[in-house]
C-alpha cells in the first residue's frame, strides 16, 4: 500500500496547489528520503511544497489504519522508549500552552497517537480527549494510559464547537488537504478557540535535500506557508514559539472571523534557497548537528535502559487515576 501512496512517477500529472490552486509548479525531487520514487513540487505562485500528486482520502485511511506505524516507526504497539519520549513531549506542550488556556478549557487532539499529550492535560485538571487512526497506538492509549482516544477520522467529527483548544502535533503535514483539515477544525472551535500546530520546518536545516521528503508528509511547510494557509482558513497567529532555524514549527493560532488569502510573493525564492543551502558534507559538519547527534544518541541509550521500568510505573499511575468527566466545557469568547 505504501508504494501506491507515492503518486504518479511522471511529473506531468500535477495536482493544483492546496493553498492558492495554481498549477504553475516546479518539480523539486523525484525520490523520497529512502530513495523510493516520489515526485515533490513547489508552487511558483506561493511557494507551497507538496506531493506532485496526492493520494486519495480512501488510500490514506487504509494506510494510516493498517500500515503507517509499522512503516514509519517500525512497531505496531509503542515501545517503552517511544512512550517515554512522547510523555516528555506531552509535558513540554502542556507547560507551553498553560499560560494561554483557562483551567476549565477542554482539550482535543487530532492524531493523538500514544495518548501522552491527552493524558498530560487530563492529569492537570483538563477535560481532554483525542482521535487517532492507528489501531495499535490507539488501543495502547486507551487500555494502558486510560486516555480518551478514539479510533475515528477528523472529517467524521461533528462541527459542534465543543472544544476550546485543539492540538495538531506533527499531523497537518499528513493530510491530503491541510486546507480542508483547517477549515473543518475552524468549525469545531468556538469564537476565539485555540489551535496549536507543530510540524517539520522545511526552512530549517534539519536534513539535506536528498533526505527532506517522505511519502507520509504530503505537504511541507515553512513559517510563511503555514501562516498563509492558517490565515486563509480563518486563524490568526497568537504566538510563534520557534524561529526559522528550529527544525519544527511550533505555532499557536486563534480562531478569527477574517479569512485572508494573502500570498507571500517571496516565499517561493526563500524556500528554494533554504532547501539548497547545504550538501551532505556541509550539513553533517555543522557544530550544532554534531552536538545534537551526540545528545540524541545519549537520550536513546537512556530510553532503552530505563524505559521498561518507567513505563510500568506510568501505566500503574494512569490506571489508578479516576478518569475525568469527558463532557467538554466551552471556552468563553473574548
Amino acid at each position: 500500500m505504501a508504494a501506491e501512496l507515492l503518486g504518479d512517477t511522471t511529473p506531468h500529472t500535477n495536482d493544483p496547489c492546496d493553498f492558492c490552486g495554481s498549477l504553475n509548479r516546479e518539480l523539486l525531487a523525484t525520490l523520497d528520503r529512502h530513495g523510493k520514487p516520489l515526485n515533490t513540487g513547489i508552487c511558483r505562485t506561493c511557494g507551497m511544497v507538496a506531493h506532485w500528486q496526492r493520494p486519495t482520502e480512501a488510500e490514506l485511511q487504509e494506510f494510516y489504519t493498517n500500515e503507517y506505524r509499522q512503516s514509519y516507526h517500525g512497531e505496531e504497539t509503542p515501545s517503552p522508549r517511544r512512550v517515554r519520549r512522547a510523555w516528555v513531549n506531552g509535558q513540554r506542550i502542556y507547560r507551553r500552552l498553560k499560560p494561554f488556556i483557562g483551567p476549565k478549557d477542554s482539550i482535543f487532539e487530532v492524531g493523538a497517537g500514544i495518548g501522552c499529550n491527552v493524558k498530560a492535560f487530563e492529569l492537570n485538571g483538563h477535560r481532554a480527549a483525542g482521535i487517532d487512526p492507528g489501531e495499535g497506538f490507539q488501543r495502547f492509549s486507551h487500555e494502558q494510559l486510560r486516555a480518551d482516544v478514539q479510533n475515528r477520522n477528523l472529517f467524521d467529527l461533528p462541527v459542534s464547537q465543543q472544544h476550546d483548544v485543539i492540538l495538531l502535533i506533527h499531523v497537518i503535514e499528513h493530510f491530503r488537504s491541510p486546507r480542508r483539515a483547517l477549515e473543518h477544525i475552524h468549525k469545531m472551535l468556538p469564537a476565539n478557540g485555540l489551535l496549536y500546530v507543530e510540524c517539520p520546518n522545511l526552512a530549517a536545516p534539519f536534513a539535506t535535500r536528498s533526505r527532506l521528503f517522505h511519502f507520509a508528509h504530503i505537504t511541507n511547510f515553512t513559517p510563511s506557508s503555514l501562516k498563509m494557509l492558517a490565515e486563509s482558513c480563518g486563524f490568526r497567529v497568537v504566538e510563534c514559539f520557534s524561529d526559522e532555524g528550529n527544525p519544527n514549527l511550533q505555532v499557536l493560532l486563534e480562531k478569527s472571523k477574517t479569512m485572508r488569502q494573502n500570498i507571500d510573493e517571496e516565499n517561493y525564492e526563500r524556500t528554494l534557497e533554504a532547501i539548497t543551502r547545504y550538501n551532505a558534507l556541509t550539513y553533517s559538519l555543522r557544530p550544532s548537528y554534531l552536538f545534537n547527534r551526540v545528545a540524541k544518541l545519549a537520550s536513546y541509550a537512556a530510553e532503552y535502559l530505563i524505559g521498561p521500568a518507567w513505563l510500568k510505573g506510568l501505566t500503574q499511575r494512569c490506571q489508578a487515576e479516576k478518569p475525568m468527566n469527558q463532557v467538554p466545557v466551552q471556552r468563553n469568547a473574548a
